[in-house]
């Protein structure tokens, strides 16, 4: 599968699952996650196999539980959108009461603040530690 040029740009590869690539959204401001389902010329969820879509469910709960876990958010946004990527995608974000952009969504309304230096290394393994069934990505 060929990863979108804009989530290439924007991300950070954490792993996979079996459906799934895991990516990092390199903006400091929330933790956010992306999974990419590995399959090419995918817009939409319906356009999965039935149990494709089952199993696009079952990744997406376990990082949504990974993400309550591991950074205790107030709210658990979870979209696919794909109006800017046309690459399916499903955006998982933690979102606070005190957060930047609270209580509206976190698209358009700040810039990105990118992680400093090794910043975004400390998300990462915060998230895998809560994430046992995530692989390596097969180069």
């Amino acid at each position: 599968m060929i990863l979108h040029p804009q989530l290439k740009q924007d991300c950070f590869i954490l792993g996979q699952f079996d459906l799934c690539l895991l990516l990092l959204i390199n903006d400091s401001q929330y933790p956010w996650f992306i999974l990419v389902p590995q399959r090419e010329n995918i817009s939409e969820i319906h356009h999965l196999p039935p149990h494709e879509q089952q199993q696009l469910i079952i990744e997406s709960s376990l990082l949504a539980t990974a993400i309550e876990q591991a950074f205790q958010a107030d709210k658990i946004n979870i979209a696919a959108l794909g109006n800017m990527v046309p690459q399916l995608h499903i955006h998982h974000i933690a979102r606070y009461k005190n957060d930047i952009a609270w209580p509206k969504p976190v698209w358009g309304v700040h810039p990105t603040i990118a992680y400093r230096d090794d910043e975004h290394d400390i998300v990462i393994q915060h998230i895998k530690a809560h994430l046992p069934t995530l692989k390596e990505v097969k180069k």
